[in-house]
């Protein structure tokens, strides 16, 4: 269930930031644009009307390149955001003639947050400076307190594009963040399923091995104890499929493909023991403390660090003997795994696989060489801490 809900999860998160976040902040950009571009039609069209009866050809020229330079501010590069507006601003204050009465000096509100909106860092900063100058100087011209209006409509207007414009950053780091949860969800889902997949195999290939070199060994002289051990080596194989197929399962749960089986556990540590004892190898088990109450993902950590650490002890250190020594307390359960000789000093995933697992819930896990052998030392809390991790 746990798996499931993760991979909903991952799912939901997938969709939101490879469609629905990125697809809605691209809607709302593009209506606002062109809501901006019909708000400056208008205000020029206004001006255009105030303009026309005074001068017709310079009118319509000023009409022109302030439409012309809302049309280019969304389709250039931000470099040239501030100059677009520039020239759009110089084309306003031709329409409408120096009288603060003019309703055609909204269009410079509309310039101001297209700048903050898609011009570079500091542009909105300098059009706000230049907009407050141009008015101000007017104002000194013609002593109208109506320029004052405007000095405060383009700074409202600007101020408004600023919080937009810092929303939309907000949106696009969240966006990149939840591609990235997403993605270091996928590989947290990819180093799992790799550490079981290696847990089986290699605990199924080494055990067999050992199976059918017993069998090749007494096959002349004791054929019923040959015959005895290859059943037992296709018995432990057919086991081994059924559980790589548990964990190849897992990857189709997003689908809603169960597993085909049940995740091993503490009751299935003594299935694990007899399987390595009747391989030939000598393992001692003592338990102290009641097992039977640890959350399933604890017991299946200690299930599958036991596993891996006899695995170890059997391939590297074959012949000598294992001592399991685990201890259950109310608030952490202990697993010690002493073998006669030192594991290879080959790569692989094996130790670094009983490191994360756990790790994966709150614990630790120490290998290395012990008095004249070999230590596996695994502590796990249990509590609310062992319930939150991930075997």
């Amino acid at each position: 269930a746990r798996c499931r809900g993760d991979a909903a999860g991952r799912t939901a998160i997938g969709a939101v930031t490879a469609g629905g976040g990125r697809a809605g902040i691209d809607r709302v950009v593009h209506r606002a644009d062109w809501l901006g571009l019909a708000a400056l039609s208008g205000f020029v069209i206004i001006g255009l009307a105030t303009k026309l009866p005074e001068s017709p050809g310079m009118a319509f020229a000023a009409a022109a390149v302030a439409l012309a330079a809302g049309l280019l501010v969304d389709r250039l590069d931000a470099r040239f955001t501030l100059p677009a507006v520039v020239l759009g601003t110089v084309a306003i204050a031709g329409l409408a003639g120096g009288r603060a009465s003019n309703i055609g000096w909204f269009a410079v509100c509309v310039f101001g947050a297209w700048c903050v909106l898609g011009g570079r860092r500091w542009d909105g900063l300098i059009y706000w400076l230049g907009s407050l100058a141009l008015f101000g100087l007017e104002w000194l011209m013609a002593n109208d307190a109506g320029w004052g209006a405007w000095m405060a409509g383009v700074s409202f207007s600007m101020s408004a594009a600023t919080l937009v414009r810092h929303e939309i950053g907000l949106v696009n780091q969240l966006r990149d963040a939840q591609a990235g949860l997403a993605e270091r969800s996928r590989a947290e889902e990819r180093n799992r399923i790799a550490r079981d997949l290696h847990d089986v195999i290699a605990h199924s290939l080494t055990v067999s091995l050992l199976h059918v070199t017993s069998a090749r060994l007494a096959v002349e002289y004791e054929p019923e104890e040959a015959a005895a051990a290859l059943a037992e080596a296709e018995r432990l194989g057919r086991q081994s499929l059924d559980e790589v197929r548990s964990v190849v399962g897992l990857m189709g749960s997003a689908q809603g493909h169960a597993a085909t089986a049940p995740a091993r556990g503490i009751g299935d540590l003594d299935e694990l023991v007899d399987g390595f004892r009747r391989a030939g190898a000598e393992i001692t088990i003592a338990i102290d403390g009641d097992l039977g109450g640890l959350p399933a993902t604890t017991g299946s950590v200690v299930y599958r660090i036991l596993q891996e650490a006899l695995t170890n002890a059997a391939r590297h250190a074959a012949g000598s003997r294992a001592a399991v020594r685990i201890t259950s307390a109310p608030d952490r359960v202990d697993l010690v795994v002493d073998s006669g000789g030192a594991p290879g000093t080959g790569v692989g995933r094996g130790t670094p696989g009983m490191h994360e697992r756990a790790e994966a819930l709150g614990g630790h896990c120490v290998a290395g060489p012990h008095a004249k052998g070999w230590r596996v030392h695994a502590r796990l809390p249990v509590g609310s801490a062992g319930e939150e991790g991930a075997p």
